[in-house]
């Protein structure tokens, strides 16, 4: 492997299997993990057996914490760097870290893997041919629905991630903002509890009415002209 090198390393969402032997091996070999969790990516790297030093890197250090790694890895570190699940920079931390080594010439190695919004869209049974990425969308009502009001009429299918609070007021804004179209939520996807939901809009909006819902989240929701 060569010196001052990035690897950006998808990690299961849920079951442990998920992970490729590359990831396996890439993990193995390199000098220092980045993780979201250290807690979280610990236990995966006790359950293969793998003893790498952790250091955290998350939403409230990223910031602050970039330029010390940028500058480790000029002086020659392999660094691995993964979220508590799926591909990192997907609505996680990691695109500071990936722009500054591309600026200062830095390898970055990108090993593909496990993401919920790949596997929700897999299995929703909506159009995959065109689709939009929209992460979490505002936690505000107010934003939320300015936010859904300018995808009205996109075209592709919707992807979005959202919390177990906030889902059914979430929902009910889709539902309002939208119309009633076709749509899926994948819960806790790859996990002992996955659930998928499938109907349109208002169907949904009844199934999770009255629940408590645990777990990750994401909503598939069909684009404007396939609605129309």
């Amino acid at each position: 492997m060569a010196a001052g090198r990035l690897y950006i390393i998808a990690t299961p969402i849920g079951n442990l299997e998920d992970i490729t032997l590359r990831a396996l091996r890439v993990l193995s070999e390199v000098d220092l993990v980045a993780a979201e969790d250290t807690r979280v990516t610990g236990r995966l790297l006790s359950h293969y057996n793998i003893h790498k030093p952790l250091t955290s890197y998350f939403e409230h250090n990223e910031q602050h914490k970039t330029p010390q790694l940028l500058d480790r890895l000029e002086q020659g570190l392999r660094l691995a760097l993964v979220t508590d699940g799926g591909t990192p920079c997907i609505s996680d931390p990691g695109y500071r870290l990936v722009a500054g080594a591309a600026e200062r010439g830095i390898t970055v190695e990108a090993l593909p893997g496990a993401c919920a919004a790949v596997s929700a869209l897999c299995v929703s049974g909506l159009p995959l041919h065109r689709f939009a990425f929209e992460g979490f969308l505002p936690p505000k009502t107010n934003r939320r629905r300015k936010s859904l009001e300018a995808l009205a009429l996109e075209e592709r299918t919707l992807i979005f991630y959202e919390s177990p609070h906030r889902i059914g007021k979430t929902l009910e804004d889709m539902l309002a903002v939208l119309g009633d179209r076709r749509a899926v939520l994948a819960r806790e996807q790859t996990k002992m509890h996955e659930e998928i939901m499938r109907g349109r809009l208002a169907d949904i909006v009844r199934s999770v009415g009255g629940r408590t819902l645990k777990g990750e989240i994401t909503l598939v929701v069909e684009g404007c002209r396939a609605h129309g």
